[in-house]
C-alpha cells in the first residue's frame, strides 16, 4: 500500500513542491515506511510507502536505467514473476517490487502495459522523453486515485480526497479500468462481463460450478498471501471472511485473525466459533458506545463519505484495522463476495433470471466508491494493507458466467447458495448457513449510530437541509448527521459528485 501525490503541467516552482509535500503529509498513514519525492521542470511526484514486499529496498522514486521514466505507484502485484517474464531478457531490476515491474512493462508496451499487470494498482509515470504523464487504475478500482485541475490548468493527483483538496477545489475520481495520457486523454481498457442473456451464463451445472469456484478461490487466496510482511485476516464470522480464512489457514496454520463487535454481538460469537474450528490465533476488540461517539468524526474523515451504510461499516473496519496493526501489516478480507454471488437480502425481491444479473453487475461496478472505498480507507488509516481475494479478475469473470439461479437459490430464496456449497468442505454448518448480516448490524454498531444521529438532528433540521444546492438529496436524519461531520473536513458539495451511494442500508431498507 502507498499514498501518491503530485502535479504536472507547468514550471514547478518552490510553491508547487511545497504543495505536493503538504499533500503527502495528508497521506502519511498510507506509507509510514518511507517517503520518495521527484521534482522535474514541469512535474512533482511524491509517494509514501508501506513496505510489504522486498522490505530492504530503499523507498525512493523508481526510475528506468536511463532515467527517462519515473513512477510513483500503489501496486499489489500477485504475479510479479509472470510480469517479468513478459519483458526482454537482460532487463535489470533494482528491487523486487511490483512498481518496478510496472515501469519496465510501460517501457516495453507503452499504454498497453495495463494488460500485462496481475493485481491491483494505481500508478503515475512521468515520461521525460515526451514530457508527458501516464496514469492508470486497476479494472475494479481496488486501489484509489483522484485528480483535478488548478485554475491555470495544472493537473494534480492523489490517492485520497483529503490530499487532493490541499492543491485544488476540482475533485474528480480517476475511473477504474481506465488509463490516461496527457497527450491522448482517457481511454477505457476494461469492462465487466455482460450481465444479461443466456450466453452470458453458460455455467449452470451445480457440481461443476462449485468445483470451479472452489479451485479458483484456493488459487487467488494463495496469491494474496504472497508478502514479506506479517499477514492475517479480518474475521467477522460471516460466510465470506470465514471462507477466506479457512482457505488461508490451510497454507498458514495458526493464522492471526481479527474480530470486533459490541458486547454480545453475533459477529463476535460467530468469529470465535470459526477461530476455534480452524485453530487461528484470534484477537478481538469489544467496541463500546463511548468508542463510537468519540471515533465517528475520525472515521468519516478517513472514509471520505457520509453514505450511512458505508459509515456504519467503516466504524467496524476502523476498529478491526486498529486491532490488526499491532500484529500484521497485511490482512485478507471477504469484500466483494456479496456483489458477485448475491449476498444482500434485498436481492431476494428481484427476478432471478433477468433483474438479478443486472443488479449484481451494477453493484460490482460501483464497488470502487462503496465497499472498496470503505475497506481501503479504514485499513489505510492504521497503515494496514487489505487484500480482497474475491475480487481477483479471474474469479470476477467466472462469477459472471455462473447461472444466477445458483447464487440466489431455492424457495425460500437462499443468498450466496453456491458459496455456501463451496464452504461445506471447510466450515461448520452453523457458519455456512448463518443468515447474512451487514457488518455494522452483525457487530451491533448500526443501532448505536442511528440513535446517536436522532439525538443530534431533529426532523425539522433534516427537512430544512436535506436538499443541497447542487441537487444532492440527503435521505435520512442519520445521513444528515454524517453530512454535518463531513463538512468539517471536506468541501462537501464538490465531493458529492464522486461519492458512492449504497443500494441498501439494512435487511429491509432499500436506499439508493
Amino acid at each position: 500500500m502507498c499514498g501518491l501525490a503530485g502535479m504536472f503541467g507547468k514550471k514547478a516552482g518552490d510553491e508547487d513542491v511545497a504543495a505536493v509535500r503538504r499533500m503527502m503529509e495528508r497521506l502519511a498513514h498510507r506509507g509510514p515506511d518511507g517517503r520518495a519525492f521527484f521534482a522535474g521542470e514541469d512535474v512533482c511526484l511524491g509517494q509514501n510507502s508501506l513496505a510489504v514486499v522486498d522490505l530492504q529496498a530503499r523507498r525512493r522514486p523508481v526510475r528506468n536505467e536511463d532515467g527517462s521514466l519515473c513512477i510513483v505507484a500503489d501496486v499489489e502485484a500477485y504475479g510479479t514473476a509472470a510480469m517479468r517474464a513478459r519483458l526482454p531478457r537482460g532487463c535489470r531490476f533494482a528491487t523486487n517490487t511490483g512498481a518496478e515491474a510496472v515501469l519496465h512493462l510501460y517501457e516495453e508496451y507503452g499504454p498497453n502495459c495495463v494488460e500485462h499487470i496481475e493485481g491491483a494498482f494505481a500508478f503515475v509515470i512521468y515520461d521525460a522523453r515526451r514530457r508527458a504523464l501516464f496514469m492508470a487504475r486497476d479494472p475494479l478500482g481496488v486501489k484509489p486515485l483522484y485528480y483535478g485541475y488548478g485554475p491555470d490548468g495544472t493537473l494534480y493527483f492523489a490517492s485520497e480526497i483529503k490530499a487532493l483538496a490541499v492543491a485544488t477545489e476540482d475533485i474528480r475520481e480517476f475511473p477504474p479500468g481506465h488509463r490516461f495520457d496527457t497527450e491522448a486523454g482517457f481511454e477505457r481498457y476494461y469492462r465487466l462481463p455482460a450481465a444479461d442473456g443466456d450466453a452470458a451464463h453458460p455455467l449452470s451445472d451445480p457440481e461443476q460450478a462449485v468445483e470451479r469456484v472452489r479451485a479458483l478461490l484456493e488459487e487467488v487466496v494463495e496469491k494474496r498471501m504472497r508478502t514479506d510482511a506479517p499477514l492475517g485476516a479480518f474475521l467477522s464470522g460471516g460466510l465470506d471472511s470465514s471462507l477466506i480464512t479457512a482457505l488461508a489457514v490451510r497454507r498458514q496454520p495458526g493464522l492471526k485473525t481479527f474480530a470486533v463487535g459490541m458486547e454480545g454481538s453475533g459477529d463476535l460469537e460467530a468469529a470465535r466459533t470459526v477461530a476455534d474450528y480452524l485453530g487461528t490465533r484470534h484477537y478481538e476488540y469489544v467496541i463500546t458506545e463511548e468508542d463510537i461517539r468519540e471515533t465517528l468524526p475520525r472515521v468519516i474523515y478517513h472514509l471520505e463519505s457520509f453514505d450511512p451504510a458505508l459509515v456504519r461499516g467503516a466504524m467496524a473496519n476502523y476498529f478491526a484495522a486498529r486491532l490488526a496493526k499491532d500484529h500484521v501489516k497485511v490482512v485478507l478480507s471477504g469484500e466483494g463476495a456479496d456483489e458477485l454471488f448475491s449476498g444482500y437480502t434485498y436481492l431476494r425481491e428481484l427476478d432471478v433470471e433477468e433483474e438479478l444479473p443486472r443488479e449484481l453487475r451494477l453493484i460490482t461496478a460501483k464497488l470502487h466508491n462503496t465497499g472498496l472505498q470503505r475497506l481501503d480507507r479504514l485499513s489505510a488509516a492504521h497503515s494496514v494493507a487489505a487484500r480482497p481475494p474475491f475480487l481477483d479478475l479471474k474469479l470476477v469473470e467466472l462469477a459472471f458466467r455462473i447461472a444466477p439461479g445458483l447464487k440466489m437459490y431455492g424457495r425460500p430464496k437462499v443468498e450466496k447458495w453456491i458459496l455456501r456449497k463451496v464452504a461445506e468442505r471447510y466450515l461448520p454448518h452453523s457458519i455456512i448457513w448463518r443468515a447474512k448480516q451487514k457488518f455494522a448490524i452483525g457487530t451491533g454498531i448500526a443501532d448505536v449510530l442511528k440513535k446517536l444521529a436522532e439525538e443530534r438532528v431533529s426532523e425539522a433540521e433534516f427537512r430544512r437541509g436535506r436538499h443541497l444546492k447542487n441537487g444532492f438529496e440527503i435521505k435520512s436524519r442519520e445521513e444528515y448527521y454524517y453530512y454535518k461531520l463531513f463538512r468539517r473536513f471536506f468541501p462537501a458539495e464538490r465531493v458529492t459528485r464522486v461519492m458512492g451511494r449504497s443500494r441498501s442500508l439494512g435487511p429491509t431498507e432499500r436506499y439508493a
